[in-house]
């Protein structure tokens, strides 16, 4: 009997032993810049909307302009679900007490993306300047 219990448990302690996994791998250079130059046309909305958005404290933590980018996603949302907001104006009221956000109102147009389409060489050539790539499309108005 002790000896079935002793080699039960030196079978445990063999099958549970603790062992050491080596993994190596090795990575390459890759050398060629991948880029796509896509161009699209933006439609935007004639109607101007205003949108008035009180930030929750976890919003408040990421600073000003985190509480004005969701005050921008919130207006979009709420107001059809547009890609951008053109010609936005934020207006940010602080309370005075602690210094903390207390509301952001932001103004313009929604647009949308649409028609996304690669670009030709020619797109290319005139839409970099100063080595940056700029936006190019046609905006037209609803």
């Amino acid at each position: 009997m002790k000896k079935s219990i002793f080699l039960i448990c030196a079978i445990a302690a063999v099958v549970t032993s603790c062992t050491t996994t080596k993994k190596t791998a090795s990575t390459g250079n890759v050398t060629a810049a991948m880029a796509a130059v896509v161009v699209s046309d933006l439609d935007v909305s004639n109607q101007k909307i205003t949108y008035t958005y009180t930030p929750t404290s976890s919003v408040r933590k990421g600073g000003m302009h985190n509480c004005i980018r969701a005050a921008i996603s919130e207006a979009l949302s709420v107001n059809g679900g547009g890609d951008v907001l053109v010609e936005t104006q934020e207006a940010v009221v602080y309370k005075t007490v602690m210094g903390k956000v207390k509301h952001v109102t932001v103004t313009g147009y929604p647009a949308k993306y649409k028609n996304f389409r690669s670009a030709d060489e020619e797109t290319v050539k005139q839409g970099i300047v100063n080595g940056s790539l700029v936006r190019t499309g046609t905006i037209k108005l609803k």
